[in-house]
């Protein structure tokens, strides 16, 4: 049994209660049980994002710098330029991404996401074997980065590294594919492999690619808690290739 003064509520032991939601003055808003998930928020999860970015910016940067060193000593490599412009579009934009709703933090979500946002380390920068010409290995990277750029101002701001629900969109390259920044990645992949073929890349691209299959995976559990989603689910049925997968 509670009473109440003017707006403010007691409870039968007298406690002072939020009139909103009958909890504890001043007491921390519970959160339902989100499983693996956690809710965005707080001093702890403004801290880990400001520092994620930072790492994430470092570790472009060194990036880049072997990347144009390479290209500098062979600026006929036009595929390893694009690499660099393909990491920025991925990794650099993420920098300014919106804060997410919700975030999966489980670890299998963390390895792919980590695993399959900064693969581009591991790549062999070095001259490989030319299965293609590298203006043909170019023209499928540019193809594949003008649809992420497609997809990313489809996007707008609601894109990161993590899984999470920044919001549902269904315009844009969303409206054929429910994963079109995906494709994109993909495309770009294949025409740097095809052009700078080598063992050390061939291993590094098939993780990459099994990585990006769970990080869409998790993604797709993430926000199916979402009706929104579901709903768009429900009209787009591809998730990355349509008629495939």
């Amino acid at each position: 049994m509670t009473k109440t003064t003017s707006s403010r509520v007691f409870d039968s032991e007298g406690r002072l209660q939020d009139a909103a939601n009958g909890e504890p003055a001043g007491a921390v808003p519970r959160v339902d049980d989100l499983g693996d998930v956690t809710p965005a928020g707080g001093m702890r999860e403004a801290l880990t994002e400001i520092l994620a970015r930072a790492a994430a910016a470092l570790m472009l940067s060194i990036f880049t710098y072997a990347a144009v060193k390479q290209w500098l000593a062979a600026p006929t490599r036009i595929t390893l330029l694009l690499l660099v412009v393909s990491a920025f579009m991925t990794l650099g934009l993420s920098l300014f991404a919106r804060v997410p709703i919700h975030r999966d933090w489980t670890p299998f979500a963390f390895i792919c996401s980590v695993g399959g946002t900064f693969y581009f380390l591991a790549v062999r920068l070095s001259p490989g074997t030319q299965l293609i010409l590298e203006a043909a290995g170019a023209s499928l990277q540019l193809l594949g980065i003008f649809w992420q750029l497609f997809a990313k101002v489809s996007l707008r701001r609601s894109f990161g590294i993590l899984p999470a629900n920044r919001g549902v969109v269904s315009r844009g390259a969303y409206r054929f594919v429910r994963h079109p920044m995906y494709l994109g990645y993909f495309v770009t992949d294949v025409g740097f492999l095809l052009a700078n073929f080598g063992i050390q890349n061939v291993i590094v691209y098939g993780c990459q690619f099994a990585l990006q299959v769970g990080r869409i995976v998790r993604e797709e559990r993430l926000l199916s808690d979402d009706e929104r989603y579901r709903t768009y689910r429900g009209k787009v049925r591809f998730r990355v290739i349509p008629g495939v997968f």
